[in-house]
């Protein structure tokens, strides 16, 4: 295929198609309000439903196995599933054929803020808020290029496969092609498919071709120290929230690659939030972020005063808004930053028994890091309505290509080498006092200033306990914190039933790393829970 600059896409096989190239934030706002695709809140914010899809459906997300995937891709079945060249080839000439006689909306737009790893992307999309989320959420070049694209996008979310001839599970589909450099977007107007899939993408270049390791985790620096903290974890599990933080400047929210002269760069110019619930007061960042040029997704209009309710999960708990991350006060201007000195694990703790804070020793960072304990949160994915305790790889496993140990060895690798010691914390934003019955979400205000207590090395100077299970050290002191929910046992009225979820618990790791243990470093073993 000839990635040329084409006056029409033609090169491409779109054949008598209405272009529309390159437009501002502004310009798409009025096409979708004037096509009734949307409208405009009180505030002036664009407001969109994604139709059937409110979350991504990562078990209709597929890879090309070719000459380039076949050996290096960790095909597992669940995320990674392998898709056949010829069906993509026929599919692909299906999806273009859609895509003709239409208004497509098209943008050159790349990924990876240090120039070094710069990845070109032009995304062709069928409905133009597709495309203004595409430039909120993408790295946005300030003159036109002449250069060609590394990968093309094709999104067309009123395309519907026919499974049984297609080979896609279903009528929606994302799949990644790393031969021809083509992602195809089908079926589903969830504009979080489109993010995820060119994650994937970098999840497989960066290790395979720069030695670069790619996380799924936010990341801040101190305005003053300029000390870099990363903070992993799933969606729902706080990275958005506690990594916006007034007193440290932001590199991004979620998707972020570690060089191995210790730079830490943003892959995107943008931020995806979640926000039910939001307010002024607990999430003031973000609540500011949400202006003319976002884009909120799914929420609920009133009538009557056209102003968003936040608190109404009608559509999905998953609510969501799109924005140019310089729509954040607080950021770091280049998106790049260095001195690592803090690493987070969060995590959503359904079973309530592991503590707000807890520090990890090198074994139990590589041994949580594979695990990627959590739960899912309602609303992020489809048919998830409770949240469900789960285990995703490197805290990221639906857009992880590779096999976890590989990014597991790179993060020991950078635990290993880097010159100034990292500390690593596993936090957890879940249930405190007891489980899904009885227990309690941990305040957010109580997260954040745990974590501001790490962060200005007042952890470092308290006395600290060891969990007789899981092993990691459990501070005794937190400035600001009731002492009594620090360690889950003082937390618990029961205590039989607190030992009776701390086993359950421990058992499921424990399983669950059965998965692995073939693979792994013996060294990491060491972090495992220790069941007496």
């Amino acid at each position: 295929m000839n990635m040329m600059i084409p006056s029409s896409l033609e090169d491409y096989g779109i054949v008598n198609s209405s272009n529309n190239w390159q437009l501002t934030p502004h310009e798409l706002q009025n096409i979708i309000i004037k096509n009734k695709m949307g409208m405009e809140t009180k505030s002036g914010v664009l407001s969109v439903n994604t139709g059937l899809f409110t979350g991504r459906s990562p078990k209709d997300r597929f890879i090309v196995k070719d000459s380039i995937t076949e050996k290096k891709v960790w095909w597992d079945k669940k995320f990674n599933q392998s898709f056949d060249p010829k069906k993509f080839d026929r599919l692909y000439k299906k999806v273009v054929k859609y895509l003709s006689k239409k208004t497509l909306y098209i943008r050159d737009g790349y990924l990876c803020s240090d120039k070094r790893y710069q990845l070109k992307v032009r995304s062709i999309s069928e409905y133009p808020w597709s495309d203004l989320f595409i430039y909120n959420l993408f790295l946005r070049f300030k003159t036109i290029q002449k250069s060609l694209p590394d990968w093309l996008l094709f999104c067309a979310p009123g395309f519907q496969a026919d499974p049984i001839n297609d080979g896609t599970h279903n009528k929606n589909f994302s799949i990644l092609n790393f031969y021809k450099r083509i992602i195809l977007i089908g079926g589903s107007g969830y504009t979080g498919e489109i993010k995820k899939s060119i994650f994937s993408v970098l999840n497989f270049i960066l290790p395979t071709k720069n030695n670069v390791f790619p996380m799924h985790c936010a990341a801040n620096v101190g305005k003053y120290k300029k000390d870099t903290a990363l903070f992993f974890g799933l969606s729902g599990t706080g990275k958005t929230t506690i990594s916006n933080d007034n007193n440290r400047n932001l590199v991004g929210d979620d998707e972020h690659g570690w060089t191995c002269d210790n730079i830490i760069f943003n892959f995107e110019g943008g931020c995806y939030a979640k926000i039910l619930g939001i307010s002024k007061e607990k999430e003031p960042m973000i609540y500011h972020a949400i202006k003319k040029g976002a884009m909120l997704e799914n929420v609920i209009v009133k009538k009557e005063t056209n102003e968003v309710d936040f608190f109404n999960d009608s559509i999905t708990q998953n609510i969501r808004v799109s924005y140019p991350i310089f729509f954040i006060k607080n950021i770091e201007k280049k998106l790049l930053s260095s001195n690592i000195k803090n690493v987070f694990f969060l995590t959503y703790d359904a079973f309530g028994v592991l503590p707000p804070i807890a520090k990890l020793n090198k074994a139990q960072s590589s041994y949580y890091f594979l695990l990627g304990y959590t739960s899912k949160v309602a609303g992020t994915e489809l048919n998830i309505k409770e949240p469900q305790a789960t285990f995703s790889f490197c805290f990221g496993a639906p857009f992880m290509p590779l096999h976890p140990v590989q990014y597991t060895k790179m993060l020991m690798k950078k635990l290993d080498n880097n010159e100034n010691k990292i500390n690593v914390w596993l936090v957890n934003t879940g249930l405190i006092s007891g489980g899904s019955s009885s227990g309690f979400r941990i305040k957010l205000n109580d997260t954040r200033q745990i974590v501001k207590s790490v962060l200005s090395g007042v952890l470092s100077k308290v006395p600290y306990e060891k969990d007789p299970i899981f092993n990691f050290q459990i501070p005794k002191y937190c400035p600001g914190i009731f002492s009594n929910i620090l360690n889950p046992k003082n937390a618990w009225k029961n205590k039989n039933m607190y030992q009776n979820q701390v086993k359950k618990l421990a058992k499921k790791f424990i399983n669950h790393f059965n998965l692995y243990r073939k693979y792994i470093d013996k060294n990491i073993l060491s972090g495992e829970p220790i069941l007496k």
